[in-house]
């Protein structure tokens, strides 16, 4: 059976226009494909991650302080999903490799160690099952030229290389709550591994379903 990964923000999980019809529809889809495939979902810690991570910077605490309370805020996130999925994992693995064993038809899992984004997870774990497709799961419509939420006139982009993205944004890890669509190590795992990426809004879980089903959506595939 085909294993996909599929790197849920916390963005989407805890955005204010997320109700729980979003969640009921969540949960049919990724039930209805784990038909199909064994998925794997890694859940960010969005806003939550951010507010304690900003009030814990200002308090001068160390950056692997501030890594971890965003580790344990998508933890909390990744807590809530199982229990809404239920056909998942109740305990929350610590690490890829302990994802990767569960005999379980969805596997959910936040954060691991310090320096690693919830992305640069996804990418981990992709590799390590060999996964058909990493689908990354954000606020916006895919990749674009600058912040969409910011510039009015951003530009989607819906094809961009690997190379590219590393050339813009680099492959070191910047700082604990940083909020990229994709950091530099994730970037790093997916360009060595050949991982085929898309990225796409999972607010919108027919763009989602597009996707899983290898059909055209609304987004940007990252070429190898």
């Amino acid at each position: 059976m085909e294993s996909i990964v599929i790197s849920i923000g916390g963005s989407v999980i805890l955005s204010e226009d997320i109700d729980e019809n979003y969640f009921k529809k969540l949960k049919d889809l990724l039930i209805n494909f784990c038909e199909k495939y064994k998925i794997y979902i890694i859940v960010g810690g969005g806003k939550t991650a951010r507010v304690y991570i900003k009030i814990g910077r200002e308090l001068n605490f160390n950056e692997e302080t501030l890594d971890q309370i965003g580790i344990d805020a998508t933890r909390i996130n990744a807590k809530i999903l199982t229990n809404i999925i239920g056909i998942s994992n109740k305990k929350i693995p610590i690490n890829t490799n302990d994802a990767k064993k569960m005999n379980y038809p969805i596997i959910v899992m936040g954060g691991t160690t310090p320096g690693h984004s919830t992305d640069m997870v996804g990418a981990e774990l992709a590799e390590k099952v060999n996964a058909s497709k990493f689908i990354i799961a954000t606020n916006v419509d895919g990749v674009y030229d600058k912040d969409p939420n910011k510039y009015p006139d951003a530009k989607q982009l819906k094809n961009i290389s690997i190379k590219e993205l590393i050339d813009k944004y680099g492959t070191d890890w910047k700082t604990a709550g940083k909020n990229v669509i994709i950091d530099g190590p994730a970037l790093k795992i997916i360009n060595r591994a050949k991982i085929p990426t898309l990225v796409l809004n999972g607010k919108k879980i027919n763009e989602l379903e597009n996707a899983l089903n290898n059909k055209s959506f609304n987004g940007t595939v990252i070429k190898k």
